[in-house]
């Protein structure tokens, strides 16, 4: 947890208010579903967000399905926002929080030339490459994975989000920062009701070999509600995955998370 300090009032694409909290749990599932992508999303201290890419005539488009003629780009929406960013708060995405912010982009085209784009339009931003010294942000895919390209090619300051069986390999935290996977593959309480032990023991045993490689864990289509939250939590999960940003964001406060 970390309070902001400065207001930038120079930069026209995002302001912080004084007393800002940023959430080190809080991934934004589907975020550029939101009325105002990534802004959102910051507005309310979120470390994580997600945007679905595709490919289509030599333009990353950010789109669930199909993209339309009025679909944005991945750099209009978050790489040039994200560079802006880092130029205005001197490096970081949030002033005076150290730690990285993360994005991730699932790939929904063929994974090897999507990866190609998404690593040409990377270039273009300096600010968003990691280097061993400094990485403000962890740029890393997901969908169709790039798995080889990433794990075996040489570094190119993007990762890929990992699976469980991906633990054990010998992959670094720098080339697969993360490990995600179906929440109904490790659990099957609803979310309904105060789970039991066993309910996220699994969970639980997951979340220690992942940190025990550095990596980070996040589970998708989860329960989306507060019982569920404190519970991933309690069991280890790094990145609450939600759709509601405002609802997590008070309820990590109140947690003062």
């Amino acid at each position: 947890m970390l309070r902001l300090s400065i207001l930038l009032l120079s930069f026209p694409y995002l302001s912080f208010s004084q007393g800002k909290i940023v959430h080190p749990n809080a991934h934004a599932h589907n975020d550029y579903k939101h009325v105002r992508p990534l802004k959102d999303a910051l507005l309310n201290g979120f470390i994580s967000v997600e945007a679905d890419v595709h490919l289509q005539n030599k333009l990353l488009l950010v789109a669930h399905n199909r993209p339309g003629p009025t679909t944005e780009t991945l750099e209009k929406l978050y790489l040039a926002p994200l560079d802006s960013l880092l130029k205005t708060s001197g490096g970081r995405i949030y002033p005076g929080y150290d730690k990285a912010f993360y994005l991730m982009i699932d790939c929904k085209t063929e994974a090897s030339s999507t990866y190609e784009a998404i690593r040409n339009a990377v270039t273009k931003y300096p600010r968003l490459r990691c280097s061993e010294e400094n990485c403000p942000v962890i740029i890393f895919l997901s969908g169709n994975r790039p798995l080889t390209q990433i794990v075996n090619g040489s570094y190119s300051g993007i990762g890929v989000d990992g699976r469980p069986a991906d633990l054990g390999k010998g992959y670094s935290s720098d080339r697969m920062p993360v490990i995600s996977d179906h929440y109904v593959n490790w659990s099957r309480w609803d979310g309904k009701f105060k789970p039991l032990a066993e309910d996220l023991q699994r969970i639980k045993d997951l979340a220690q070999r992942t940190h025990d490689e550095g990596k980070k864990l996040r589970l998708w289509a989860i329960p989306d509600n507060e019982l569920t939250w404190e519970a991933l939590l309690n069991a280890g999960v790094d990145f609450i995955n939600t759709d509601h940003l405002e609802a997590l964001s008070l309820f990590l406060t109140r947690k003062g998370l």
